[in-house]
């Protein structure tokens, strides 16, 4: 090359360097000082950030993978919105295969699973409402017994009751119970527990619903003096529902803890049997399971009554704002029947949900999906991706109804408690994530001059408590806030 076409070069070079640093943005100074200068600088940071025009405004480790935890229900809610759409019901029905004879049903009663993970107190006043609806139809027939079985049909999904990756000690539960095609009240028993005034003593213990013996409770908690800590213990015998409480309680201390329970189709139907019997309806046959997805047929069946669930939109709040593990699982499940006319499984509704990130502008050559809810550990995508399609969405129809179903931070959800005494209380719109060693905080950010920013913040690899990390993260923000 003569000296000619290297002055060229340089030339072109140095007219193009303002261009090639603005698209290749990089941490401002300060951001990297909170984090140097952190208990977790030996952890692993990615930050993106960009406003409202797409602009790289900060960037650190952004095209690394990371763990994201439950900033992964960002997207897998919009795949569930753009697929589904936000009206989207489901229909639980339930049969009879017999006759009235008098005041009996001769024959049996059958329900069938259709994956709603909405028949719960989550949504309705009563989580026994759908069991008062079928007993007063029931009443309204003249029918006092019930002369046959009780059937319940799960085989919409697949008999696997949890994704790949979840830990063990986490099945015990409310956030990792087993994901079935006819659940109910989340698959979970509500216990109560009454620590009573005499130290050493047994704490009294209650659970919904009704102190049901579907679950055996094994309890030696003990009452300490006042002014002692609580200390959780609490695990289900896996392969059973034997549940042992070890926990120790202050004298007067309240706890309350939902704990999962095995085989919910069978919970759903021993809970409705019980319902009935307390209703005055007797059943004189059995409970049965049945799970064959091919053999299920209705048609000689007569369908006396369908229970449509809320609309989706209303599913999506409670999944991003709380954080709901059980309906993202749900509904990745129901995706795959959706879209494969297939028995429901993990994988293949983790492909739909792929397939849409795809469409959203994902790497998906550089996407690992284990889980739809970001409870696995070895869920992999790239914060760059999720910060861009933060962006993405905006020009969805159903972008609003996604929106609303954020945390508001200080103000809501799994983020009310969060930026109270921060300068941004009730502008920051978005998500956390936990799991162990992963912290991660995704949504919007409404700053000081009215610009709105896409903000990822993620820290992987962290051996601190997790408080400090939070603080770090909510610093960033407010620089954030006042800078751009």
């Amino acid at each position: 090359m003569n000296n000619s076409r290297r002055f060229l070069l340089f030339l072109t070079l140095l007219l193009l360097w303002p261009a090639v640093r603005t698209a290749s943005a990089q941490i401002s100074q300060e951001i990297e000082g909170m984090i140097s200068r952190s208990q977790a600088s030996n952890a692993f940071w990615s930050v993106q950030v960009r406003d409202s025009s797409g602009a790289l405004l900060e960037d650190l480790n952004g095209d690394k993978l990371i763990r994201p935890a439950s900033n992964l229900k960002l997207i897998s809610s919009g795949a569930f919105l753009d697929l589904f759409g936000p009206e989207y019901t489901f229909e639980t029905r339930l049969y009879g295969k017999g006759a009235r004879v008098g005041e009996s049903w001769v024959g049996d009663l059958l329900i069938e699973g259709s994956g709603d993970p909405s028949i719960s107190g989550d949504f309705y006043d009563d989580p026994l409402f759908l069991f008062e609806k079928w007993v007063q139809l029931l009443d309204s027939l003249g029918i006092r017994k019930i002369e046959g079985d009780i059937v319940a049909y799960d085989g919409l999904f697949d008999d696997v009751p949890y994704p790949r990756g979840w830990e063990w000690d986490d099945l015990t539960y409310y956030y990792a119970p087993e994901i079935n095609a006819l659940s109910f009240n989340r698959n979970v028993v509500e216990l109560e527990v009454i620590a009573g005034d005499r130290v050493g003593s047994i704490p009294e213990i209650q659970w919904f619903p009704f102190n049901t013996p579907y679950v055996e409770f094994v309890n030696e908690q003990v009452v300490t003096p006042p002014g002692t800590r609580f200390n959780e213990s609490y695990r289900r015998v896996l392969g059973t529902n034997t549940i042992i409480l070890r926990s120790t309680l202050p004298r007067g201390y309240y706890e309350t803890e939902p704990l999962s329970v095995m085989d919910p189709s069978l919970f759903f139907i021993d809970t409705f049997r019980r319902y009935l019997e307390q209703s005055g309806i007797s059943v004189e046959g059995q409970l049965r399971i049945d799970s064959d997805y091919y053999t299920w047929n209705t048609d000689e069946f007569d369908l006396l009554h369908t229970h449509r669930s809320v609309p989706l939109k209303e599913m999506v709040r409670v999944l991003n704002r709380e954080s709901d593990n059980f309906i993202t699982e749900m509904l990745a499940k129901r995706a795959a029947v959706e879209v494969y006319d297939v028995q429901g499984s993990t994988d293949l509704g983790l492909n739909v949900i792929r397939d849409f990130m795809h469409t959203t502008g994902f790497d998906t050559l550089n996407v690992n999906l284990r889980d739809a809810s970001g409870m696995a550990p070895a869920n992999l995508i790239r914060a760059s991706d999720l910060n861009r399609y933060l962006l993405e969405i905006q020009a969805k129809t159903w972008f609003p109804y996604f929106e609303r179903s954020l945390a508001i931070g200080g103000v809501n959800g799994t983020l009310g408690h969060r930026f109270r005494n921060r300068s941004f209380n009730g502008r920051f719109f978005g998500k956390s994530g936990f799991v162990s060693g992963v912290r991660s905080l995704s949504g919007y950010l409404d700053t000081q001059s009215g610009n709105r920013l896409a903000v990822t913040i993620v820290t992987n690899n962290y051996a601190v408590r997790t408080a400090h990390v939070d603080w770090v993260h909510e610093r960033i923000l407010e620089h954030l806030y006042y800078n751009h």
